[in-house]
């Protein structure tokens, strides 16, 4: 679970977040929302304490960010929009790495990677070097890479970018069934995701929460045929 209480962040005289409040709870696949420089990535990157706020507070499994960052990410992973891998690696060792940054044991390494390799369907590159990789595969081992200790609360920007559509429709499988026993934020463009994946939409603007509901309600509220033109009633500046 994740509870976000009267948050704010500015940079410089630009308030990326404010005054934002939002729970998150387990069990759902949320989808951040908002236009460019809404502040969707300001507000992952304090969730996982990448910024720190000027105000107020954020709580992951009872644990604040700030006072207790280690006890707060332990089970949490984040990918984000540019994944970083290791180039000189192969997928395997990328991978084993992350596992061993996690204190993980061999065979709890192993199964994960056995399934999750099928999951993402990065089997057939398993012993290439990152730097050998389409764009479309970096991403999945990088995804991969993250989630190989199965944490509970999942982060990630952006997580079909860069795949083909027969990609697409497989990581969009694999985020929804993961979401059904863990909690996963996905901050994404492309609108038939949305209803594809989320439970739930968490739409921002200028920092601030515009709404929270499910993906029908927001099509039904705005008086709209479909999630695109919802967003852009509640978006589109005037």
């Amino acid at each position: 679970m994740i509870v976000i209480k009267e948050l704010c962040k500015t940079f410089g005289t630009t308030k990326a977040i404010d005054k934002l409040n939002v729970c998150i709870g387990n069990n759902e696949v949320v989808a951040l929302l908002g236009p460019n420089g809404a502040g969707k990535t300001t507000l992952m990157r304090l969730i996982v304490g990448f910024y720190q706020p000027d105000f107020g507070e954020i709580l992951i499994n009872h644990h604040n960010i700030v006072k207790d960052r280690l006890k707060a990410l332990q089970n949490t992973a984040y990918v984000p929009e540019v994944g970083a891998l290791y180039p000189e690696m192969s997928v395997f060792e990328y991978i084993k790495y992350m596992a061993d940054l996690r204190n993980m044991t061999e065979q709890s390494f192993i199964d994960n990677l056995l399934s999750l390799a099928k999951e993402l369907d990065i089997e057939s590159v398993i012993n290439q070097k990152c730097e050998t990789l389409s764009k479309g595969y970096k991403r999945r081992v990088a995804i991969a890479g993250a989630l190989i200790h199965r944490p509970k609360t999942v982060i990630l920007d952006e997580p079909t970018e860069g795949l083909d559509p027969n990609q697409k429709q497989s990581i969009r499988g694999f985020i929804k069934n993961y979401g059904k026993k863990n909690t996963v934020i996905i901050s994404t463009h492309i609108m038939e995701e949305v209803e594809a994946m989320a439970d739930r939409v968490i739409l921002i603007n200028h920092g601030r929460l515009i709404c929270d509901t499910t993906p029908q309600l927001l099509i039904k509220n705005t008086s709209s045929t479909d999630i695109e033109q919802a967003f852009q009633s509640l978006t589109m500046e005037k």
